[in-house]
């Protein structure tokens, strides 16, 4: 898929909770919103195994930062009149989704009290 077509769902999403995010995805009429929604999915479950959590519905994930670049091209072509070839390009794309905890962790709560010269 084209980055210019994957980059009109993105932007909807972007800045939104993922529930929230979820249910736009869900009910957005383009097949960009299919794959944003496989890759939001995975991103939850590679939070969820990286904090060591259970479940993620008691915290309050949204997307910090999703942007969309282009990725390589294919060319194919295509049968022209008169002994032509039209040439087809086919784009891919890369997307990077970040998402954050508006909750603080029970961890990271811990490592505060510890360590008070760490600030961020």
């Amino acid at each position: 898929m084209s980055p210019r077509k994957m980059r009109l769902v993105a932007d909807n999403i972007r800045g939104k909770r993922v529930t929230e995010a979820f249910s736009i995805l869900r009910y957005t009429n383009k097949e960009a919103a299919i794959w944003l929604e496989k890759l939001l999915l995975s991103a939850v479950n590679n939070w969820q195994q990286k904090a060591e959590v259970e479940s993620s519905d008691e915290y309050d994930l949204y997307i910090k930062t999703i942007y969309v670049d282009s990725g390589g091209i294919i060319y194919r072509f295509l049968p022209a009149p008169q002994g032509r070839a039209y040439r087809v390009r086919k784009r891919r794309n890369h997307v990077t989704l970040v998402i954050e905890n508006l909750v603080k962790l029970e961890t990271e709560a811990e490592e505060n009290q510890q360590n008070p010269d760490n600030e961020e």
